[in-house]
């Protein structure tokens, strides 16, 4: 359907994973792309758009870093003549940390990159888009900052403070057209999550993970992907300031297992 025809779309975290499969989709929906990852898998992502006859920019560099995230807004004027798309995808997990045993270096690493990196997309991203009326922001927020029980505590702090992100940052881009919301993913297969699946294989239990969401399974990047597809496109016109859970229903309850101190 080419639903990004003609347009411009930075994607950060895009080495594996969901942004690599938002990178691949994008792709083949017409968008020429900037993408960015600090990993250097990044390549590999952009040698399947080529192959694919998509066009690319691969940068490495810090999604949580002020100037690179600049740059990118930047390379994507230069390159493409404009931007119409960022989805700050990039975020780090920090395990599950207890929080007693955390400390405020390690808190303030994971903020520096899942919300303030989320924050200078919407930044910079916002200032090229305002002269043209128009553009779309998503920032990957997840079902761990809606509520408790699908992450550890500096995790789902700062995925609230994304999910916070997008509702004000909608109020603060009043009137200029250009869109800011995000995407709540549940259990997906990806580098972040890679200990919980590789653990679950290795007792056997594959068969179980994503049990505790009504879909009974976990999910893919590609739907995760997919939502993003909808809100960088026109098909989202009207989406704005909201974050959409994609998460097989997880955070209808955010059912867990409580384990004992």
């Amino acid at each position: 359907m080419a639903r990004l025809q003609g347009r411009t779309a930075v994607i950060t975290g895009a080495a594996s994973g969901i942004g690599r499969a938002a990178a691949n989709l994008f792709a083949s929906e017409g968008a020429s792309l900037v993408i960015a990852d600090r990993a250097e898998a990044l390549s590999e992502t952009a040698d399947e758009v080529k192959k694919a006859g998509g066009k690319v920019v691969a940068l490495t560099g810090d999604a949580g870093d002020d100037a690179f995230v600049q740059s990118l807004v930047h390379r994507a004027q230069a390159e493409f003549g404009g931007l119409d798309v960022f989805w700050a995808n990039a975020g780090i997990s920090g395990g599950f940390t207890p929080l007693h045993e955390a400390t405020a270096d390690y808190w303030a690493e994971i903020l520096r990159v899942n919300l303030i990196g989320a924050f200078l997309g919407v930044k910079h991203a916002s200032a090229a888009m305002i002269p043209n009326g128009r553009g779309s922001i998503i920032c990957t927020a997840s079902v761990a900052g809606i509520r408790s029980g699908a992450g550890g505590v500096a995790y789902s702090a700062s995925k609230a403070g994304v999910i916070n992100l997008v509702q004000t940052a909608a109020n603060e881009l009043y009137g200029t057209g250009v869109r800011v919301n995000a995407i709540a993913p549940g259990l997906i297969e990806t580098g972040m999550t890679k200990p919980i699946f590789d653990g679950a294989r290795a007792r056997g239990n594959e068969d179980k993970i994503g049990q505790l969401n009504p879909l009974t399974r976990y999910g893919l990047p590609i739907e995760i992907a997919n939502a993003a597809l909808f809100l960088a496109s026109d098909d989202a016109s009207y989406v704005n300031g909201q974050t959409l859970a994609v998460d097989g229903g997880l955070s209808t309850s955010h059912p867990v297992v409580r384990k004992k101190r």
